[in-house]
């Protein structure tokens, strides 16, 4: 079949909303690393709405850091791809033309690096997940062990990780004269402004003690909180959406109506009217951040392993069970008290907006996608909750129900005798330090000796330590399903 392209947007049927502008007059304003499914459904679409309303700056080279996939999808379409954004009624299909097309990194690191340092280029935003930061978790420092971090340190004349892009474009700048871009982490990540300005500055440091000072001084590292759940992408959906459009789309994206976008105002050049955009611009990003995170982020962890285990595929699944969305909402209680909501987060009615998301079924949620790299996520979605609840001397039974969820998933196999993959970059060492342990407390004490997942803090707290084992020991007797539900 036809790919979608330029040439056959004219064709296209009359209810899909088209860019509306031209595109060949369009500059590239922005270059995003990591152009997933989740850039593509969120920021990009912000970025077209600039476009459509008449600020021609802002189209966006994408780049891959790792694999072809999306530049094969994306460069024979023109950059062109479909949002379909389904709210359980009906499908409604926009076409974004922001993308100018996508680059693969290692086929060629410096025409990436060229094509940042251009005087065009104003924002270099990322969505690599909490892994492609090269953090340590414990400590936050660059993980200088990497052997890919390490060739950067030593030499940025082929970047391979994404601060040592970051860092090569922006000596090419200040080598030219040009100011800094800045750089807009997209990563569900608390405080990921910090976090990437942190990892820029010491590997700027290791090659130019100058230039790190001038990054530190004139460039802007924003804060972020982006919020939209983004399903992946079946092969089914691609040819639901060929039907539809009479093309085929091997970029689609499928997504919910909810978005949001908060962003903390620090920019070191020209930005788009975000306001106009529905961006929300706030001084303080961390209380919005915090509320995504120990609510929706936490609950839907949870729930990826605790149904996952059960036997469950999909989010709506879950929680059309009363005795799992009994669960989310006691697990909500806790999480709750650990919150400042900032002015206009009013908690209840965005619980009960979650659980409305939650139960949409025609997203297909998939619990196996959001269980991926649960040693990245589980510090901030979980352990950093269960911390100040026990700072406050209160109970984490249900924060913790979900931690035991994430032990037993370690397993690679669901209560129904299914196997998987457990996908995660720490899989092996944590396959090793489970390996000898049997009881639920040797699983626990095994797991919390992980530095890089739990704090020592909380590995030595007795009251995370017994909660989590009680929890998990239910689990392994009664299994999850049965566990549940003598709680209701």
């Amino acid at each position: 079949m036809t790919r979608l392209s330029n040439a056959t947007l004219a064709d296209l049927p009359s209810d899909v909303e088209r860019p509306g502008y031209d595109r060949a007059a369009v500059k590239t304003g922005v270059v995003h690393l990591g152009i997933g499914a989740f850039h593509r459904a969120h920021q990009a679409v912000v970025f077209d709405d600039a476009l459509r309303s008449g600020d021609l700056r802002w189209g966006i080279l994408g780049v891959s850091l790792r694999s072809p996939g999306v530049r094969d999808q994306l460069n024979a379409q023109d950059g062109l791809y479909s949002v379909v954004v389904r709210d359980g009624i009906e499908d409604r299909t926009r076409i974004i033309g922001a993308v100018q097309g996508v680059l693969v990194a290692p086929e060629d690191p410096a025409v990436v690096v060229a094509a940042m340092a251009s005087a065009d280029v104003h924002i270099v935003s990322l969505t690599v997940t909490e892994k492609g930061y090269r953090l340590d978790p414990a400590s936050g420092g660059l993980l200088t062990a990497d052997p890919d971090v390490a060739a950067d340190l030593a030499d940025l004349s082929q970047p391979k990780t994404a601060p040592g892009f970051l860092v090569a474009a922006l000596a090419e700048r200040r080598r030219t004269g040009l100011p800094p871009f800045t750089v807009v982490s997209c990563d569900n990540l608390p405080h990921n402004g910090a976090r990437v300005r942190s990892a820029v500055l010491a590997m700027a440091e290791a090659h130019d003690p100058a230039l790190a000072e001038w990054i530190a001084a004139e460039g802007a590292f924003p804060q972020t909180m982006v919020d939209r759940i983004v399903p992946a992408t079946t092969p089914e959906d691609i040819a639901t959406q060929a039907a539809t459009l009479g093309v085929r789309d091997e970029g689609m994206v499928k997504t919910e109506p909810f978005t949001q976008w908060v962003v903390e105002d620090t920019f070191a050049g020209p930005r788009p009217d975000f306001a106009s955009l529905g961006v929300q611009l706030t001084a303080e990003v961390p209380p919005w951040e915090d509320a995504k995170l120990r609510l929706l982020n936490g609950a839907h962890s949870s729930i990826a392993y605790l149904g996952g285990l059960a036997g469950h595929e999909f989010v709506h699944q879950v929680v059309a069970i009363p005795a799992f969305k009994a669960f989310v909402e006691r697990l909500w209680d806790e999480a709750e008290t650990t919150l400042d909501p900032p002015p206009g987060l009013d908690i209840p009615a965005y619980r009960a907006d979650l659980m409305a998301r939650f139960s949409n079924p025609s997203l297909q949620h998939r619990t196996r996608q959001i269980a991926m790299d649960g040693s990245q996520k589980l510090p901030q979605r979980l352990l950093a909750t269960i911390a100040a609840r026990l700072d406050a001397d209160q109970s984490i039974d249900d924060l913790a129900l979900g931690v035991a969820g994430w032990i037993k998933w370690q397993e690679g196999v669901t209560e129904t005798g299914e196997p998987f993959t457990v996908d995660d970059p720490m899989a092996a060492a944590i396959a090793e330090a489970l390996s000898d342990a049997e009881t639920a407390e040797a699983r626990v004490r095994a797991v919390s000796a992980l530095s890089g997942i739990v704090s020592p803090r909380l590995a030595s707290d007795p009251r995370f330590i017994e909660t989590v084992t009680r929890q998990l020991d239910a689990v392994m007797t009664s299994g999850v399903a049965a566990h549940l539900a003598a709680q209701v």
